[in-house]
Order: structure tokens, then sequence, then C-alpha cells
């Protein structure tokens, strides 16, 4: 009996991850998709064609569907002319994001050479910084770029104190590129900086001792090795900031909106059919690039396979006697003082400061309105405690689903590339999206049997928190249970234990890192949840501390950023332990 209930358990758990998914993904999304492509209940493509051939979603490209035939000879006659105007929305969301992506590389690459080629005290931990995208709330990030670049923002203060004349970058496209550059730069500085440290030195010598100049070597053996890396690096930055919401919705409004806010937009106006039409738009281009990006990703492993093993470059002390790349490199650190630490610090400073001068009264605004809120309005510790609370809801959620899918992913059989697809998807589909889902479907009830289903805005936020959460404890686990010694497992299996059992005693033990680095993301990650929290926790108390931070941005800037900081404090302390457990995980 227990010998049958062994080999049963992992077909349970199996079972019950691919029934969570089912539940709390797939079915929203699908409801999503339904509600894109049916009128009066019958199936059509009409809602999807309308947004395809709208101006404003599509811009001149709507013309060029309409009668392509006079759209080309129009382009014949003046090209620059007939392509010059709006990009439409999905046009704006795709341009902003290259934009992006090219600011992301300009940022990314020179962090990834100081990483590699010096040293100096605090080279690990600046290395871990580059983790921060993973555990940062994006709402903060927008809170700390309107400490820092809005109209009364510390830039601006430190302009007013030089004599120089004041901007505001507030609701403009630069500024949305800056944040999306601060989010996802550390992304490339980090796979740049490890495709550096794996060039074998023994090649730059060779090529040297043939007569190639450094620059030659450089051109010739360096290069060849980095442009994998920069063009995977490039790639997430477009992708994600593609997906972006919370950045854009804050810094740019509805005059720069993307897809995202204008999904969330009609959804606040109760117009669900075209927002889920959009949705599925979106979906549909994210899954394409986050496919291009996997078949890229395939196709490369073997090149990095065969590059690995050699001796790496000597790196160089950062500091000493002034040269060209050592003032080039201090320039470089200026620019990440100002794009990178001075948000965070303006929040910092913004959240106990006022004309006057120090003070507290932000947080004792937090207080007051903690004791004497109406109803409808933001309590920050009813934030905190539901942020405390859906995190521990996703943690026992996300962390056994993606344990047994990194189980599964390093199992061989047939059909398992089709099985990891399907589960590393949600990475693909926005928070949106998935809130959208999870509203239309789960939170206004479905019918089973002639019984109507529904759960509470609470549940749904924990379902779409582990939807989010889960892929990042699989990436933390896959490459730890892909690389034990199976003969550990073999040898407990002929001694009589079952597959469950020889997990539990032998293989769990030795990945336990890459558990509790996979929790940390879980908490982090759910803690810092907005796009799909927004949607889900209008009109009810379920809000978190990102949507509180959210909410009170729209009237003040010092209890948001008092909000912000709160949320600042309880994101460092899983980001301490994502930092210590990290490296033993493969996303690190």
């Amino acid at each position: 009996m227990r010998g049958r209930l062994g080999r049963g358990l992992p077909w349970v758990l199996g079972l019950g991850a691919a029934a969570l998914l089912a539940v709390t993904f797939y079915y929203p999304v699908a409801t999503v998709l339904i509600e894109a492509v049916s009128v009066a209940g019958g199936v059509t493509i009409e809602p999807i064609v309308a947004v395809l051939t709208d101006p404003f979603y599509v811009g001149w490209l709507a013309r060029a569907l309409a009668d392509p035939v006079a759209f080309g000879r129009a382009l014949l006659d003046a090209p620059v002319a007939t392509l010059t105007g709006s990009l439409g929305l999905i046009g704006f969301t795709a341009y902003q994001a290259l934009l992006s992506a090219i600011a992301c590389v300009a940022l990314g690459l020179p962090g990834a050479y100081v990483l590699a080629r010096y040293d100096f005290p605090g080279r690990e931990v600046a290395r871990s910084l580059t983790i921060l995208p993973f555990v940062m709330p994006s709402i903060m990030v927008a809170i700390g770029f309107v400490s820092m670049f809005g109209e009364n923002g510390t830039l601006n203060r430190i302009l007013g104190a030089l004599g120089l004349g004041e901007i505001d970058l507030l609701f403009t496209l630069p500024i949305i590129i800056l944040a999306h550059a601060f989010y996802n730069a550390p992304l490339v500085t980090r796979v740049t900086a490890a495709a550096w440290e794996n060039v074998d030195a023994r090649r730059i010598e060779s090529a040297r001792s043939l007569g190639a100049s450094p620059r030659r070597a450089f051109l010739d053996v360096v290069v060849p090795r980095l442009l994998p890396a920069i063009a995977t690096g490039a790639v997430l930055a477009y992708v994600f900031s593609f997906m972006s919401f919370a950045i854009v919705l804050a810094l740019g409004g509805l005059g720069f909106a993307t897809i995202e806010v204008w999904v969330y937009n009609r959804v606040t106006q109760l117009e669900y059919a075209s927002a889920a039409a959009l949705a599925t738009i979106e979906t549909s281009i994210s899954l394409g690039l986050t496919y291009l990006y996997l078949r890229y990703e395939a196709s490369q492993e073997g090149i990095r396979e065969g590059g690995g093993g050699g001796r790496p470059l000597k790196r160089k002390p950062l500091f000493g006697s002034l040269t060209p790349t050592r003032v080039a490199v201090g320039g470089y650190l200026l620019v990440v003082g100002v794009v990178f630490v001075g948000p965070i610090a303006s929040m910092i400073i913004a959240s106990v400061t006022n004309d006057a001068g120090f003070t507290l009264a932000n947080y004792e605004f937090l207080l007051t309105r903690q004791r004497t809120a109406y109803a409808f309005q933001v309590q920050p510790l009813n934030a905190i405690l539901n942020s405390v609370f859906f995190a521990a809801g996703s943690l026992l959620l996300s962390v056994p689903i993606g344990t047994f899918v990194a189980v599964v992913s390093t199992r061989r059989f047939r059909g398992r590339k089709v099985i990891d697809a399907l589960a590393m998807a949600p990475i693909a589909v926005s928070g949106v999206v998935v809130g959208l889902g999870l509203l239309r479907g789960l939170v206004f009830g479905v019918e089973v049997w002639g019984y109507r289903i529904t759960v509470t805005g609470a549940l749904a936020i924990i379902a779409a928190h582990a939807v989010a959460a889960y892929p990042f404890v699989v990436r933390n686990l896959t490459p730890l249970l892909g690389g034990l010694d199976r003969r550990l497992t073999e040898s407990a299996r002929s001694l009589g234990a079952s597959p469950a059992r020889a997990f539990l005693d032998i293989s769990l033990p030795l990945v336990w890192g890459g558990v509790l680095a996979g929790a940390a993301f879980a908490v982090a990650i759910s803690i810092g949840e907005f796009d799909s929290t927004v949607i889900l926790a209008t009109g009810t108390e379920s809000y978190t501390m990102p949507v509180a931070v959210e909410r009170y941005l729209g009237r003040r800037l010092g209890p948001a950023t008092a909000m912000g900081c709160v949320l600042l404090g309880v994101t460092s302390g899983a980001f301490l332990v994502v930092e210590r457990f990290g490296d033993r995980g493969g996303l690190l």
C-alpha cells in the first residue's frame, strides 16, 4: 500500500497542479479570448477586425487595410507623407517598446563592461542589484520617477540651486523610456556580463600572438560571444516594455497610453468587449515575441555550451591612475546615480520633507487616515495586511506548482517541450489580461451543471499572484534539479524508496536553496504585483500596497511617497532573501 501511494503521489500532484493552472490561468485567458470572438452568442472575428481597422488603434495602417490600392498609389507618390502621422495605439506601444529596448541596451552595456572587466569593493553587491527588476514593484519605480523628475522633484531643485532652468518630464515619452530603462537595463547588464565573463582569455591571446591588434581581437573574439547575450537582453527589454502597465499609467497617462493602459481604461468604463478584443490582440503579439525569443535561445544554447570552460579574462582594478577608460567609467557611474539611484533616493527624501524642511507629516497622514478613513478611502494598515495575506496565499500555491513543474521539466519524455511551453505561458501573458479574465470569469461567476460558481476578489487576487510568481520558482529550481547526480536517486530507488520518497529525502534537500529563492521571489512578486490587482481590487476593499500607492498618487504626492517607502521596506526584506539564496538557482 505504501509503495502504491508513493508511486501514485506524483500523479496526484501533477493533476492538482494542472487543475490549478487550468482554473487560475488558462480558463481566465480563454474567457478573454472567447469574449473577443463572440457576439450575441455567435462566433465572429468582427470585434478583432474592428480594432485592426480602426485608425485609433492602428493609425495609417487602417487606410492601407481599407483601400490597399489607393494607399499603394499614395505611398509611391509621397512615401514620407503617407507614412507620417499617427501610429495608433498598437503602433505607439511597439514604438515606445523599441525606443525603450534601445535605451536599455545603451545603459546596460557599460554596466556589463564594468562588472566583467573591473574589480572594486562591492562588486558582488552591485551584481546582485541587477535582479531588482524582478522584485521591485513597478508602481514604486513610477513614484520614484515622479519624485525625481516632476515639476517640484529633486532634479528641478538641483537645477534651481544652480541657477538653471527647470524641466518637467512628467507625461512625456522620454520619462516613460527612462523609467523602462531603469527597470530593464539591469537585465541587459546581467546577461551580457555573464557572457563577457565566459570569454576564454586564451582565444584573445592567440589572436594577439597572430598579429591582431587589441581592437581587432576584441571585434573578432569578444564581440561574437557578446552579441547573442545582447540580443537576448534587448528582446527581453522589448517584451517587458511592450507589456508595461504601471509605469505608463503613472508617468504617461491616457495621453501616452499603451495597449495595457487602454485595456484597463476600457475595463473601468465597463467596455468589456472592446477590452477583451484588444487584450487578445496584445496576447497574440506577446506570445509571438516570446516564441521567437525562445527559438532564438534554443539556437544559441549549443554556442554558449561550446564556448565555456576556458580561462576567464583577468579583471583590472577600477580605482587607480586616471585613464580615458576610467574617466568614461566615472561618467557612466554618474549617469547610474541619476537614473538608478536618484528616483529611489528622491522618493525617500520626498516622504520626509516638504517646503519647510524635514517633516513626518506624510507618515502621520497615513496613521490619521487609518483611524479616520471612510469606507471608500484607502486605509494603509489594511493595504499592508492585504499584501501580506495575498503573499502568503500566493506562496502556498506557487511554490508547490513551481516545484512540480520544475521536476517535470527535468524528465525526458515525449511531449515534454509542449508541457514546458504551456507551463511557462504566464510569463508571456500580461497581468492585466489575467486580471480581466478572472474578473469576467470566476469573480462574475460561471455556471457549472446548473450551479453558479463565484469567487471573491481576494481569492482571485491570490490566484493571479500565484500565476505571476510560480514561473520564477520553476526558473530557480530547474537548473538545480537538472544538475543533480541521478545515481543518488537511482540508489534510493534500488533500496525500495518510491519516487516521491526519493525526491523528498534526496533531491529536495540538495536544491533547498533554490526553493527558498523561489519562495522569496513568489513573496516579492506578490507584494509588488499591480497589473492584475488594480483590476480585481476595483470597488472592493482588497487593495494592496501598490494599489494604495497608485490611489494616493492621484491625489497627493507626499502620502504616495510615504506608502512607497513602506512598500520598499517590505520588498527589501524579500530581496535580501533572494540575494542570499539566489545564486544557487538558475534565474540568477
